[in-house]
């Protein structure tokens, strides 16, 4: 193994047993620290970071940028600095060749967000779907019910991707209507249920044994699992609300994400304390949070320019010929 690949090892051990960094994020960064070591070998360059230039880094940015968008490129210069300031402090290099990259500007997008009338629409959508065996129509019964609960907790409370995925039978309290949840960083939180998600939970939970195998038991714990028995994975998740979102509203690009902005959104819109949002959402920092004002106050002026009769007074008059 060469040097590179063993400090690039070591690096990701340290993030994810010291800084406790989200599963995802580790994976990224292996991943793109990985298309280094591809260039360098390929160019026959020193696969050890005590001897790579600035110059190398630049090569190895450039050649990505042909393929990659600013955001992930942005990512890979965050991945190799994180690299070189952990290897510094380890005494494994004495110059950072990576502090002289600079980030490309990324466009920060705003969050999209469903009218409250499509989300509702997209989390009902889950139906049992008319099958001719008993045990067939007993299947996607717990299908749907367990479906219409994961859409439930996307909207209803704001979850993460990763963290429906993550969930354990003994993190959903149905009584006091809580659930205990893993976000980013390994942090920990409780989220309030609403009535509709509590239910939605409580006849999943019902039938879940339907999908169950005996043969995964180290899957048991699991609160969402698939038709073998096993956790519901994060690209699982996906798959299904993209084709619920079709279904609903007739667009085949809805993400997760999605139903967790417009969870956010909907409550701002509703009067919540932005501090409440961000504790609900996760939020490390407040101004990530923040960004659901930019899109509250865009829906707040359209629907002043839809109904207010000063309206028409904002847009400037035309000039005289």
């Amino acid at each position: 193994m060469s040097p590179l690949r063993r400090q690039i090892d070591a690096y990701r051990e340290y993030l994810t047993h010291e800084r406790r960094a989200a599963a995802r994020t580790v994976e990224h960064y292996g991943r793109d620290l990985q298309t280094l070591v591809t260039f360098v070998e390929g160019r026959r360059r020193p696969a050890d970071a005590a001897k790579l230039e600035v110059i190398d880094l630049r090569g190895w940015l450039g050649e990505q940028a042909r393929r990659c968008s600013s955001t992930t490129i942005a990512r890979r210069i965050s991945a190799v600095k994180g690299l070189f300031r952990f290897l510094r402090r380890r005494g494994e290099v004495d110059r950072d060749p990576a502090a002289q990259l600079a980030s490309p500007k990324v466009r920060r997008t705003l969050p999209k967000v469903l009218s409250a009338e499509s989300a509702g629409a997209l989390v009902e959508s889950p139906r049992p779907v008319p099958k001719r065996t008993p045990r067939a129509r007993e299947l996607s019964t717990a299908s749907a019910s367990r479906d219409r609960a994961i859409l439930e907790l996307l909207y209803g409370s704001g979850l993460r991707l990763s963290e429906i995925a993550g969930l354990d039978l003994d993190d959903v309290d149905l009584g006091a209507g809580t659930a205990r949840v893993l976000g980013k960083g390994s942090k920990e939180r409780v989220v309030p249920l609403g009535p509709p998600c509590v239910s939605a939970l409580a006849e999943w939970r019902a039938v879940r044994l339907v999908l169950r195998s005996s043969k995964m038991p180290a899957h048991a714990t699991a609160l969402f699992v698939g038709r073998a028995g096993t956790r519901l994975g994060v690209r699982r998740i996906e798959t299904l609300v993209k084709r619920y979102g079709a279904v609903a509203s007739g667009r085949n690009d809805v993400h997760p994400h999605a139903l967790r902005h417009s969870c956010a959104t909907h409550m701002l819109e509703g009067g919540a304390d932005l501090r409440a949002i961000q504790e609900l959402l996760g939020h490390s920092s407040l101004a990530t949070t923040q960004r659901y004002t930019h899109v509250s106050i865009e829906h707040v002026m359209k629907q002043y320019d839809a109904a207010h009769p000063l309206a028409a007074r904002r847009s400037p008059p035309a000039a005289n010929k």
